[in-house]
């Protein structure tokens, strides 16, 4: 008879491809949109928008919205993955830092998860996991080098540090305490209670600005279809699906993959270090994640 593990298995690995792909193409949405709206308000509309779309989609299926617990759960969860996230990583490029060095900031989330998921007794990782990890963080550094400088200021260190640990705590946090809830509600209160947090902010501090523009507008709704609605959808599957730690492993693919979709939409260079990097991110991947089991 023959292993029941592949098709679970093969099934998590195509989940995981096209979130890698989905995720990525949020970069170059997002570049384009922060571009033409202050980057405060350009989250508000984003996940605002994600939000009344899975609103609707739970409404019209009649799903369980959950306990208030789970809803609590859930609100905080957006808190950390999507308002600190996202809002440290677009202050940041607003307060100078490049994109070089933002990347690698959040590069090292994967790392960061294994430490806090190993520390807190959720995951044990073996020795060629960790090795994984390493790779996939110099892999990441490769497709950046050239993007680094050193004049990124204090506070879009401190606003790319937030976010980092934004993504990493909120991993952690969804696996543990907002995976039983239906997913559509689940990440309509997420993107909801991120859009109230950040709402004021972009009231007060920005003016809600943002061109009357199709250079804002399509971009934006790219981030809220394809990327709120489609690749948060993803990772929610992945989260319930997988251990916190090889979920967090793609995350070096995100560099690399965004340096090719770069190359076609915003005409940048793919050098042979950037694929050098690639393949020394896609190895550290598949270490990092060839032994973690999937739930039955």
């Amino acid at each position: 008879m023959p292993d029941p593990e592949p098709r679970p298995r093969a099934s998590l690995a195509t989940t995981g491809v096209a979130f890698v792909l989905v995720w990525c193409t949020g970069y170059i949405a997002g570049t384009l949109m922060v571009a033409h709206a202050a980057p405060l308000t350009a989250l508000v509309w984003r996940f605002g928008l994600a939000a009344l779309a899975f609103g609707v989609l739970a409404t019209l299926a009649r799903a369980e919205w959950g306990d208030g617990p789970a809803r609590v759960h859930s609100a905080i969860t957006g808190v950390l993955m999507l308002a600190l996230q996202f809002g440290g990583v677009y202050l940041a490029f607003a307060w100078g830092a490049g994109a070089g060095v933002a990347a690698l900031v959040i590069g090292t989330m994967p790392l960061l998860v294994a430490a806090l998921a190993v520390a807190g007794g959720d995951e044990r990782l073996r020795a060629s996991q960790w090795a994984g990890m390493a790779l996939g963080l110099a892999g990441v550094a490769l497709v950046v080098a050239d993007r680094i400088d050193g004049h990124t200021p204090w506070p879009a260190w401190l606003a790319l540090l937030a976010g980092l640990v934004g993504i990493s705590v909120g991993t952690l946090y969804q696996k543990r305490h907002a995976s039983r809830i239906d997913l559509r509600a689940g990440l309509a209160l997420q993107n909801a209670a991120a859009t109230l947090l950040l709402l004021p902010g972009a009231w007060w501090l920005e003016g809600l600005r943002y061109a009357h523009a199709a250079e804002f507008y399509l971009p934006m709704l790219w981030t809220v279809v394809v990327n709120s609605l489609g690749g948060f959808a993803l990772l929610f599957v992945l989260i319930r699906r997988g251990a916190a730690t090889g979920v967090a492993a793609l995350f070096f693919l995100m560099p690399p993959v965004t340096a090719v979709f770069a190359v076609w939409i915003l005409g940048e260079h793919f050098t042979a270090l950037k694929a050098a990097g690639f393949a020394l991110a896609a190895l550290g991947v598949w270490l990092a994640t060839r032994q973690a089991r999937v739930p039955a």
